[in-house]
C-alpha cells in the first residue's frame, strides 16, 4: 500500500550547497520525500508544465522556491504558477535568504503559501526543512491534485 504521505517535492535552487543542504536535510526525515530540483526559472516551468526535457516528470505535491534565480525571477515563477488553473494548486513555499518586508509582502501577494527565510547556519536551515516536512507532510491535508499517483496521467 502506497505511504498517503509520499509527496514529490521540486526544490528550485540555483545554489548548489543549498540544494545539497536541503537535499540532506529531507533525508533525515521520518518522511522522506522524493525530491527534485531545478536551477533556475525557465527549467522550473517547463518541468512544471512537462516541456521537454520534462515530459514524464511527476507533478510535485508541493515546490519549494528560492526568489533570486537566473533566467527566471523567482517572482515571476510564482506568478506564472498561481496564474495557471493547471499548477495554482500546488503550494508553494519561498524559501529565500531575504528578509526584507517587500519581498515577504509581493509574495504574499502573489499567494504564496508560506515564506521562510532561509537560516545562515546548517543546524537552522536542517531545522527549517524538518518543519516544512512536519506541516506540509503530516499535519497539512493538500489537495488530491499532489498526489503522485493521481497526476502521473493528469493533462499537461
Amino acid at each position: 500500500m502506497k505511504d498517503p504521505r509520499r509527496v514529490d517535492i521540486l526544490l528550485v535552487e540555483d545554489n548548489l550547497g543549498d540544494i545539497t543542504l536541503v537535499s540532506q536535510a529531507l533525508a533525515e526525515t521520518a518522511v522522506r520525500p522524493e525530491m527534485r530540483h531545478v536551477r533556475d526559472g525557465v527549467e522550473a516551468l517547463r518541468f512544471l508544465r512537462r516541456e521537454a526535457p520534462f515530459e514524464d516528470a511527476p507533478r510535485p505535491g508541493i515546490i519549494i522556491l528560492d526568489l533570486n534565480l537566473p533566467r527566471k525571477d523567482g517572482r515571476i515563477v510564482l506568478a506564472e504558477i498561481k496564474s495557471d488553473p493547471v499548477l495554482a494548486l500546488i503550494p508553494v513555499i519561498i524559501f529565500s535568504g531575504s528578509d526584507a518586508p517587500q519581498d515577504i509582502s509581493s509574495c504574499y501577494g502573489l499567494h504564496a503559501n508560506g515564506y521562510v527565510i532561509k537560516p545562515r547556519d546548517l543546524s537552522g536551515l536542517t531545522e527549517a526543512v524538518r518543519s516544512l516536512v512536519d506541516f506540509w507532510l503530516k499535519t497539512v491535508t493538500l489537495p488530491p491534485f499532489s498526489d503522485p499517483e493521481f497526476t502521473r496521467g493528469a493533462a499537461r
